[in-house]
């Protein structure tokens, strides 16, 4: 079946927020040709939320959907299960099954806030990876080295610190590339830290005598912290997050990450992002306006034009206008020491971390910034961690 070529199209989506295509050649003769190809990105489900660092791929997957081309998720909940360590440091848990399975409740939902669902193939790999075997596992890891593994640049490191690396490890980028003779797939998408499991799905696939499969990686982006986006750290900004959070969470990024944000997690046209990009180098306009139009664009492919003038109404009201919400966590509580207080309502994981808030002057009550550590909270007070958390003692 062949589809409609568009060549400007087709020269985005293997442009924005690409780091490497493999082959990049083969793969645009292919988009250009007009044939209808099976585009695959897989996800554990190794928390509940996925979050806009996936996105990428998710918008990327999308851009493809757009063209016509049939678009496949895999929900990893077998490998899911064994962990990939790609990004990691050390060695992921494993998790259990029924971890799994709660983590996945609304996958599909979630995945369905950028992509046409009706028209996705949706798979789940325990159908076909619980049924291989000790022999076929053999035959698929006789086609990779040790050498090969412990090249890559995590596992090196791991080794070099004495890290342990579990057998385990071995055998996850042999499912992910099964993966990809399973459904067929002609493109993989991944982020840049998958580069070895996809290069893996392409080794495979010539072992089963299917054409190897074209790449396409996404750059990775930083999170409300500055660090790589991660739900193990909590720098997220998740699919799931309500209008007003996830607006204000865009708002609290860096300046710095504005227009990588604008190309990866948006599809504002990039001529407009190279007019903001512009702008903000020659200094012509207050980055806060740029980053306002960001948190909307974002909260818009989640929650619709509704949604994002709903988030950016609170977050004028309440943050520029230093407005408190009408709608804030009551709590009646026993003690009245900020300490405790902070504590019991989860403002602060602890006491040590309450300390550190308030040593940071990131704690007001009633307005006023509070420095002592001795301070004690009376009835009906608003507590305000940061610029977005509100709690009232009643």
């Amino acid at each position: 079946m062949s589809i409609k070529v568009n060549e400007n199209k087709i020269d985005e989506i293997l442009t924005r927020g690409t780091s490497e295509a493999i082959d990049a050649k083969n793969l645009k003769k292919k988009l250009m040709s007009g044939k209808k190809l099976r585009v695959k990105l897989g996800i554990d489900p190794t928390s509940p939320n996925i979050h806009i660092g996936r996105s990428v791929v998710l918008l990327k997957l999308k851009d493809f959907q757009d063209l016509g081309h049939q678009v496949v998720l895999i929900i990893g909940d077998f490998t899911g299960m064994v962990g990939d360590t790609s990004d990691k440091d050390s060695e992921r848990p494993m998790l259990s099954e029924k971890q799994i399975k709660e983590n996945m409740k609304t996958y599909v939902k979630q995945a369905g806030k950028i992509l046409d669902i009706k028209k996705t193939e949706i798979k789940y790999n325990s159908k076909w990876l619980k049924k291989l075997g000790f022999a076929e596992i053999g035959k698929l890891a006789n086609q990779f080295s040790l050498g090969e593994f412990i090249a890559r640049e995590n596992i090196r490191k791991r080794l070099d610190e004495q890290k342990p690396i579990s057998l385990r490890e071995l055998i996850y980028p042999l499912m992910q590339g099964y993966d990809s003779v399973a459904v067929k797939a002609d493109v993989e998408l991944g982020g840049t830290d998958q580069r070895f499991n996809l290069l893996a799905g392409r080794t495979i696939q010539g072992f089963y005598n299917q054409e190897p499969q074209d790449i396409l990686m996404t750059n990775l982006i930083a999170g409300t912290d500055g660090r790589k986006m991660s739900s193990s750290w909590g720098n997220t900004i998740n699919l799931t997050d309500e209008p007003k959070e996830m607006f204000g969470k865009v708002m609290s990024i860096s300046d710095d990450l504005i227009i990588t944000y604008f190309a990866h997690c948006t599809r504002t046209d990039l001529y407009k992002v190279r007019e903001y990009e512009k702008q903000l180098l020659l200094e012509t306009i207050n980055p806060m306006d740029i980053k306002m139009e960001l948190a909307f664009e974002i909260t818009k492919i989640y929650w619709g034009e509704k949604g994002a003038k709903e988030g950016k109404n609170y977050f004028v009201s309440t943050f520029q206008q230093k407005n408190i919400p009408d709608e804030i966590p009551e709590f009646k509580l026993a003690g009245t020491n900020i300490i405790d207080i902070l504590f019991q309502t989860k403002l602060a994981e602890g006491k040590g971390d309450a300390k550190r808030l308030i040593k940071q002057g990131a704690i007001e009550i009633n307005g006023k910034k509070i420095t002592s550590i001795d301070e004690v909270v009376e009835k009906n007070s608003v507590i305000q961690k940061g610029k977005r958390f509100f709690v009232k003692i009643i």
